[in-house]
């Protein structure tokens, strides 16, 4: 994979000393956080650490949207260019779910080591295809 040129889609981002409050992004090599360009809009979510909500992405040839407990609150559109550097979703991507610790992003405040050991728990993980 090269980043960000082959993209990313982040379904829910959550960072521990922004409390309460969720992320959606999308990563391209023209729009990322490592140039200042990056697509990505946060909610407030007061209950994400104590309780099951539906985090979900809506990907079509057109779009991208994030919801949360089936309110959208993100969307970024396809600008039509056929351009990998601006687009790069209509190719499959893989899946994946974790817990960061750290980080440039998540560390940018210093890590609360007393916050250890983390627990980061999945209900479930659906994926649909349109036919």
């Amino acid at each position: 994979l090269n980043w960000p040129l082959d993209g990313e889609i982040d379904i829910m981002e959550y960072v521990g000393y922004d409390p309460g409050w969720i992320h959606a992004s999308v990563h391209t090599k023209a729009y990322n956080h490592t140039i200042g360009t990056q697509k990505t809009a946060r909610k407030e979510v007061k209950t994400a650490e104590t309780a099951f909500h539906i985090y979900a992405v809506e990907w079509t040839a057109d779009y991208i949207k994030g919801f949360v407990d089936g309110v959208e609150y993100f969307r970024f559109n396809n600008d039509g260019a056929g351009n990998k550097e601006t687009w790069p979703f209509n190719v499959p991507f893989y899946l994946k779910l974790n817990l960061a610790w750290g980080g440039n992003w998540g560390g940018a405040q210093g890590v609360d080591e007393s916050k250890l050991p983390a627990t980061y728990e999945i209900d479930y993980v659906r994926v649909y295809q349109k036919k």
